[in-house]
């Protein structure tokens, strides 16, 4: 029936074998390094290796997430995505309050620590980079994970500019300026993968309505 068809030209879904064994790789990978930032973070007192380290640990667990949802209904995908993108924007909003707070009460960091540490962060981010570059236009369920890769990565190379200004002026403004910043770009990201996992519910809604309507139609006009 005219207007009545499947739908073409979706997204990627994240249905695939090599995909999903990208996934455990990259997973493993931010458990580690979550572990490795949070003794760096306290080593060197740094606020934005603290954001980073939270940030691998929120990887870890959206990425399980994004394993789980993965095969379910487009439904399923968008709102592990839109829960995704919620968690994110929590964890914007809690490194830039803690930033906030903490400009009266932290010292100056460890500049050779942070500096350290971003480096492996950077080299493990850059790794989950490379892996996902192929799949960095699927649905909002498969891009959440591509976006929170990037974020890192930048992020990590924000650390460690930061830990070389910290190296030259002796002074704890870099570093909150870093953490401010990823705080920031969590919010930008979780607010696109928050409008795209809306956009995909909306349009799961109206092709579910077609889809019945059609169906209806059929069953009046056989």
């Amino acid at each position: 029936m005219a207007g009545c068809s499947c739908g073409n030209n979706l997204d990627f879904d994240g249905i695939s074998v090599p995909y999903k064994r990208i996934l455990w790789v990259i997973i493993a990978i931010n458990a580690l390094m979550f572990l490795v930032e949070v003794g760096g973070s306290m080593a060197a007192d740094s606020m934005a290796l603290r954001a980073d380290a939270l940030d691998f640990l929120g990887d870890s667990l959206t990425y399980g997430i994004t394993l789980l949802a993965i095969g379910h209904p487009i439904r399923w995908r968008a709102s592990a995505a839109l829960f995704k993108g919620l968690t994110l924007a929590l964890m914007g909003f809690w490194v830039l309050g803690s930033t906030l707070y903490r400009v009266f009460v932290l010292g100056v960091p460890n500049e050779t620590i942070m500096g350290s540490i971003a480096l492996m962060a950077f080299a493990a981010n850059a790794t989950s980079v490379v892996l996902l570059v192929r799949y960095r236009n699927g649905d909002a369920n498969v891009r959440s994970v591509w976006l929170c890769s990037r974020n890192d990565a930048i992020g990590n190379l924000a650390v460690m500019v930061a830990a070389g200004v910290v190296f030259y002026t002796q002074s704890r403004w870099p570093d909150l300026v870093v953490a401010a910043g990823m705080a920031l770009l969590f919010l930008h990201s979780s607010t696109l993968i928050i409008r795209q996992a809306m956009r995909e519910l909306k349009e799961d809604r109206a092709t579910t309505d077609q889809y019945e309507g059609c169906a209806a139609r059929c069953e009046q006009d056989p």
